[in-house]
């Protein structure tokens, strides 16, 4: 019945959507300049405050990691094509936001589409999200392989030990991506990528000292590494959620109710590039960041119908460990156990 009032509220999504998608090239302009700008500035602020405490180094590297984020929303956008207007400048925006990010720019958004694609099918879960197992699934695996289930959801490897193998292996080794049909679309630019950032990160650790280059750099990226996978967590990995087979699955579904409307403070929403939007942005994913807000604002019913997370309510969601198809939501282990009772 709530699947039946989404789809009848919701019939014209796409007239709701359409007018913003267009670019809009000062607004792009500005969040360059209010991105990048105090990206560099924090930088250079924290090679100073080495001479002072590391202590102050570590405090700006998590502010710096904030803008970090804006700027990899920005090379999320120039993967979309959404950014700006013309295709070879997002492509060199993109291209060059992933020098800041890490993160090769082909590959990365890529592996993105195939997300928009398929999100909330069983048969493509990891892919954009975390990968999960259902609960009969899980029922079904052995002792150990349950144990190290358990383990890989532990909170301090989800969010912080494999954000570090994902940066320093998974997105950097070619070979990892030999199964999808257009690699060899991506093959040579994301050697390219990679190379390209060698060459310049040992520019800077050779002019700056590798030292202290990595002392400034490291902290950065592990905070970006930590915020970047909790926000896709929640994006995908909330209580009621929507999954379905992809031969039942349905793209207005799997977008309202299997994204969150993450409801942040104001000043995290700027931080995060409006993110947290993150329905309408599955429904639309031509329509830019900045324009994200805008659309929620003057299209008050796609709310109505998809999860809203406050901050304080989306650490429940850490308690999110297997998808239940009986009940259609993601539950505890703990919930898991009383079931099985």
């Amino acid at each position: 019945m709530q699947n039946n009032n989404l789809k009848d509220s919701l019939k014209d999504w796409r007239g709701m959507l359409k007018e913003y998608q267009k670019p809009n090239t000062k607004k792009a302009i500005v969040q360059l300049l209010n991105s990048f700008l105090p990206f560099l500035g924090l930088w250079v602020l924290m090679y100073f405050s080495l001479d002072w405490s590391y202590l102050i180094t570590i405090a700006l590297a998590l502010i710096t990691a904030f803008f970090l984020l804006r700027i990899f929303v920005i090379q999320h956008d120039c993967g979309h094509q959404s950014f700006l207007q013309f295709r070879k400048w997002n492509n060199a925006i993109g291209f060059i936001s992933s020098f800041f990010s890490t993160i090769p720019f082909k590959y990365w958004s890529m592996m993105h589409d195939i997300h928009h694609a398929h999100n909330g099918q069983i048969e493509y879960r990891g892919l954009g999200d975390i990968k999960f197992l259902t609960t009969e699934e899980y029922d079904k695996r052995s002792n150990f392989w349950k144990m190290n289930y358990r383990i890989r959801r532990m909170p301090i490897l989800q969010f912080f030990i494999i954000p570090i193998i994902y940066f320093c292996v998974a997105i950097r080794i070619p070979l990892l991506y030999t199964h999808l049909k257009k690699r060899k679309n991506i093959h040579w630019p994301h050697i390219i990528n990679n190379l390209s950032m060698i060459v310049l990160y040992g520019i800077l650790a050779f002019l700056l000292g590798w030292q202290k280059f990595l002392l400034v750099h490291i902290p950065i990226i592990l905070f970006f590494g930590m915020i970047s996978f909790w926000l896709f967590y929640i994006q995908h990995q909330h209580e009621e959620n929507y999954k379905e087979s992809k031969d039942n699955w349905d793209h207005l579904l799997a977008s309202v109710r299997g994204s969150t409307y993450y409801k942040l403070p104001r000043m995290f929403q700027w931080l995060s590039g409006n993110i947290g939007f993150h329905h309408i942005h599955h429904l639309n994913s031509r329509i830019p960041n900045y324009h994200l807000e805008a659309c929620a604002n003057a299209n008050p019913t796609l709310n109505s119908f998809t999860n809203i997370l406050t901050f304080r309510e989306s650490l429940k969601c850490i308690h999110s460990k297997l998808w239940d198809e009986q009940t259609q939501r993601m539950i505890s282990f703990k919930e898991y156990n009383e079931i099985q009772r």
